[in-house]
């Protein structure tokens, strides 16, 4: 099979399953903003998805997305390097902007992937899998809608605050290359329209990834107030 036998192919499915976690995080992002104007909002947002059946539904294809990416990334990398020694990505005419992003695909990745890891112990593990597991604990049970309790716990710690900014700047600097260099590979790479993704890729990525920070930051903020 072409996708999975060839060069292009593995871009593609690259590209594909990348473009399909960059709107899983638009969708994330925007649930977020929810919990700095309303905690309540947000709290009935996570009572919404909890353990129903289309979240995990989503959360099992969200998954195999994510493991997809990360499988043919160390594929394409170690293909990549085994023919063109330490040239990582391939791009004509690569602009001197992402050049650094580009050449460090992979480190990027594996912190934004210890970042995820990091991410579902204190929220994940906390919240939908005491559910999927029947955990009756009251204590427990109490909180795994409660998505503002674990916000406030979490960044209320400087240490997790720091470990997730480093994720989220990380993650800018994976998805500014990322973003323009999906759309090439699934042919938008002309040169006009290529600029344009470019663009249009560092002002998405930056808002998406400000928004993230933002929650971090004002949480933060917060608890040093209380």
């Amino acid at each position: 099979m072409w996708l999975t036998n060839s060069s292009v192919g593995r871009k593609v499915v690259m590209s594909v399953t990348g473009i399909a976690l960059i709107l899983f995080l638009t969708f994330h992002c925007a649930m977020n903003v929810v919990a700095l104007i309303s905690h309540e909002g947000y709290n009935r947002i996570c009572k919404m998805l909890g353990s129903n059946w289309y979240a995990v539904a989503a959360t099992i294809a969200l998954a195999a997305l994510f493991v997809i990416h990360i499988i043919y990334a160390f594929w394409l990398t170690w293909q990549n390097r085994k023919a063109r020694g330490t040239e990582r990505y391939a791009v004509t005419d690569k602009p001197k902007t992402v050049e650094w992003a580009s050449q460090n695909m992979l480190v990027l990745g594996i912190i934004v992937v210890l970042g995820i890891v990091l991410h579902l112990i204190n929220f994940w593990s906390k919240m939908m899998l005491p559910e999927l597991m029947g955990v009756e604990d009251p204590q427990v049970v109490a909180h795994t809608t409660d998505g503002i309790y674990h916000i406030q716990q979490t960044f209320s710690n400087p240490i997790y605050v720091v470990l997730y900014l480093v994720w989220l700047c990380a993650l800018w600097f994976h998805l500014t290359h990322g973003f323009w260099s999906a759309l090439q590979t699934i042919g938008w790479n002309n040169r006009l329209w290529l600029d344009r993704w470019k663009c249009i890729g560092n002002w998405y990525t930056t808002i998406i990834v400000g928004l993230f920070a933002l929650v971090v930051i004002v949480f933060f903020i917060q608890s040093l107030i209380k």
